[in-house]
């Protein structure tokens, strides 16, 4: 909303300063700086409302060590980050950018299936809070809308002539740049090749010569699997204070980093990636984003004060997730996500490991002391302030190599 005060300011009343706001670093920094003391002072009303309301999480027995101090503590926190995001992108992002959009249509929707699934939980004294498959559901639901709308969109296109060089021209006989190529595209990108441009309508070039109009039946489903992959990735994560926040803010910052250049023609240009339109402006989103991370894991650290609840982690892995399909890094999710992704293949493996032994030796076994992998490392003795570090060092290396794969190719 400022950001057309400012641009009114600017282009009408021409009054001097005012034109800084076009500037997406400026926004981005006020964005961030907003947000943070949006969580910081104001999360601890929240965290105040949520005691007084007897909104505290009830634990189940893992026989963990000091798991029981933890019962009580009040969850639903996630409204903190949720709140303390969409605010400031309100205030200082282009609300007419479609992925500024996407992205406030994804906080809103999944932020409210985990509500549902808190207040389940606290409310109606059900400890499985909503039914795994309205999760499914909802998750599924919403990477239609994401699909759909980047496939159909003309607003979503990419520009794929970045990076190359000047070419000789015959009937001017001087050196001439290839002309703009902006287009509909669902080209993605894949790490650490030099020609790293996959389409994924070239999966479908054996139906014949109309495949690219059938893009959408690889494109989309692929979209809600990522959704559903990271969404749920993310809540399992959400075990121990601080760790699914301080690593999902460790991953968004390396996704803002792509989301800049990626929106950005001089650098596009610069590191040979895909210039995509309009998409530069996500970086407010980001910088809005990881504030009230950081904010809330003023609340969240070790012993934390304040859990984010499913409001928090189901609504922070759809971010995730959208915010790379967006920018074409959907591939990299498998690397700058690994925390999210390990955690949920140690689940996977746990169970099917365990169904197997049972139909096999007449009793189950497993591979993890406990799943997820952070149950393991603490029923292995580590105090959960020790495992949660080594995560987020872990995260920090895989985000770096995620942000050297713009040149390793």
């Amino acid at each position: 909303m400022l950001y057309y005060l400012f641009d009114y300011l600017n282009k009408i009343l021409n009054i001097p300063g005012t034109g800084v706001f076009q500037y997406i670093t400026f926004r981005s920094s006020l964005a961030f700086l907003l947000s943070l003391l949006l969580s910081t002072i104001y999360g601890k009303r929240v965290i105040s409302f949520l005691k007084k309301q007897q909104i505290g999480e009830t634990v189940r027995e893992l026989g963990l060590e000091g798991q029981k101090e933890k019962a009580g503590t009040p969850t639903m926190g996630g409204l903190i980050i949720i709140f303390a995001t969409l605010i400031p992108v309100l205030l200082f992002a282009r609300l007419q950018n479609i992925y500024i959009v996407l992205l406030i249509v994804t906080t809103l929707w999944m932020g409210t299936i985990g509500f549902i699934d808190d207040y389940i939980k606290i409310f109606k004294k059900d400890k499985q809070g909503l039914k795994g498959i309205f999760k499914v559901f909802g998750q599924v639901g919403l990477g239609l809308i994401v699909g759909t709308v980047l496939y159909f969109n003309p607003s979503v296109t990419v520009r794929t002539d970045t990076g190359k060089t000047n070419i000789f021209s015959a009937t001017s006989g001087v050196m001439v740049s290839p002309a703009p190529m902006e287009e509909k595209s669902t080209a993605t990108t894949i790490p650490f090749f030099k020609d790293n441009e996959f389409d994924y309508a070239e999966l479908l070039a054996w139906t014949g010569d109309d495949y690219e109009n059938l893009a959408w039946l690889i494109y989309i489903p692929m979209v809600i699997f990522m959704i559903t992959l990271v969404s749920n990735g993310a809540n399992l994560t959400d075990g121990i204070d601080g760790l699914a926040a301080g690593t999902s803010a460790i991953s968004v910052l390396a996704l803002g980093i792509f989301t800049f250049v990626s929106g950005n023609i001089i650098f596009s240009n610069y590191l040979n990636i895909m210039y995509i339109p309009y998409s530069g402006e996500m970086t407010v989103f980001i910088a809005a984003f990881v504030g009230s991370l950081i904010g809330f894991l003023w609340y969240n650290s070790y012993p934390a004060s304040v859990f984010m609840g499913d409001t928090g982690s189901l609504t922070i892995g759809a971010i995730i997730a959208v915010l790379a399909i967006a920018v074409r890094k959907e591939i990299l999710i498998f690397l700058f996500c690994g925390i999210f992704l390990a955690e949920n293949a140690s689940v996977i493996v746990q169970v099917v490991y365990f169904k197997y032994t049972r139909k096999r030796y007449g009793e189950g076994r497993r591979v993890f002391l406990m799943a997820p992998l952070h149950h393991h490392f603490q029923k292995k003795g580590y105090h959960e302030s020790k495992i949660v570090t080594r995560f987020w060092i872990v995260a920090i290396m895989l985000a770096i190599l995620s942000i050297i794969t713009l040149k390793l190719r």
